[in-house]
């Protein structure tokens, strides 16, 4: 079966956004304790450990609204950061982390499927992926689902400062053959680095963009 995409966003701005406020709002534990959908919102997820809390920071030019930590796993709740009293950054629990329970695991699951296939405020979930790795089972099947469930979808490729110019073509030549083996067209995709501020003012157009698509 080949997938199709949602629509993508034709044009983008050449001004970048500017992040004037970015307020934690709160944490939930499941789908009915979310704030109301009365935003816009762009969900964060991907592997435990693939630096998603880093790249919200970066992308976002605030040091410590989303935290951070070493130990894998760590987010465990929905969280969601208000921006320019305008739009919201959802962060969600990581997936695939194999120190915890099973019930842990189930529930992590039942928190993120829940929330991406019901929550109707959700625009655009960007799924990170470790630019290190090849393609991953549970990366592509994660995607999978997304487009069975009609889910849309980006990519952001974290932590490209970890490799050569030539390492990451090669690593992202490598996931984009597979993804066309499932899919009509490649995904919106970003190459980002936390560290170097990489991705930044792409992704934040990219969010802009969307939002003056939305009819209010």
């Amino acid at each position: 079966m080949v997938l199709a995409l949602p629509q993508k966003v034709s044009s983008l701005k050449k001004c970048p956004m500017i992040i004037h406020s970015a307020e934690f709002v709160k944490s939930s534990a499941n789908l009915e304790q979310c704030p109301a959908e009365d935003k816009p919102e762009y969900a964060f997820i991907g592997r435990s450990n693939v630096g998603k809390s880093s790249l919200i920071n970066m992308m976002l030019g605030r040091k410590e609204l989303a935290k951070t930590s070493g130990t894998p796993g760590k987010t465990q709740l929905i969280n969601h950061f208000e921006i320019n009293n305008a739009w919201n950054v959802v962060d969600l629990p990581g997936y695939g982390y194999a120190k915890v329970s099973k019930k842990n695991r189930k529930d992590f699951y039942e928190i993120i499927t829940d929330y991406l296939s019901k929550r109707q405020s959700m625009v655009m979930v960007f799924v990170l992926l470790d630019c290190r790795h090849e393609p991953q089972t549970l990366d592509l099947d994660f995607l999978r689902w997304l487009g069975e469930n009609g889910v849309p979808f980006a990519i952001a490729f974290t932590k490209i400062d970890k490799l050569s110019s030539n390492e990451l073509s090669k690593n992202m030549a490598k996931y984009k053959k597979r993804l066309l083996a499932d899919w009509e067209t490649l995904p919106t995709i970003f190459k980002t680095s936390s560290t170097g501020r990489v991705g930044q003012l792409e992704m934040l157009n990219y969010i802009e963009a969307l939002n003056e698509t939305i009819v209010r």
